[in-house]
């Protein structure tokens, strides 16, 4: 990659989730993100044989860690950013068993009451780190 990345990606993932919704959680911002931001996804390439490989992300995505009580404030941080995207999965997500009905159940669920499981925010590099510089690594 040579072009310099004027954007940034991060996942933040709720400290206390277990590892296969922390998993889970990571993967499915990764896609919305991808969904929203076509630069985030790099061309198709392939290898010295000449086979195909798909494109990936082009950005790194460091994936961070923060108790969970924390992700609301974090999340309307952002929000007060007009230049960052946000893409959150919760426990009303999390609990569904279809996009209908964890559609349905969000559209009753007060903002003051969604159990964030993870987020990803996306945008220029400066504002990505003054919300999330501080944060631990997710190890």
């Amino acid at each position: 990659m040579t072009a310099v990345l004027t954007n940034k990606m991060v996942v933040i993932i709720a400290a206390e989730a277990p590892i296969g919704v922390a998993l889970n959680t990571a993967a499915l911002l990764g896609v919305g993100v991808g969904r929203h931001h076509d630069d985030t996804v790099g061309p198709d390439t392939t290898d010295a044989a000449g086979v195909p490989h798909t494109g990936m992300c082009a950005y790194p995505i460091p994936i961070l860690r923060v108790p969970a009580d924390t992700l609301s404030t974090l999340r309307a941080e952002a929000a007060a950013s007009p230049d960052v995207t946000i893409h959150d999965m919760h426990q009303v997500a999390q609990r569904a068993r279809t996009y209908e009905q964890m559609s349905t159940t969000l559209a009753g669920t007060k903002p003051e009451d969604i159990e964030y499981l993870g987020l990803a925010l996306y945008g220029p590099r400066a504002s990505i780190d003054s919300l999330t510089g501080a944060l631990p690594l997710y190890r």
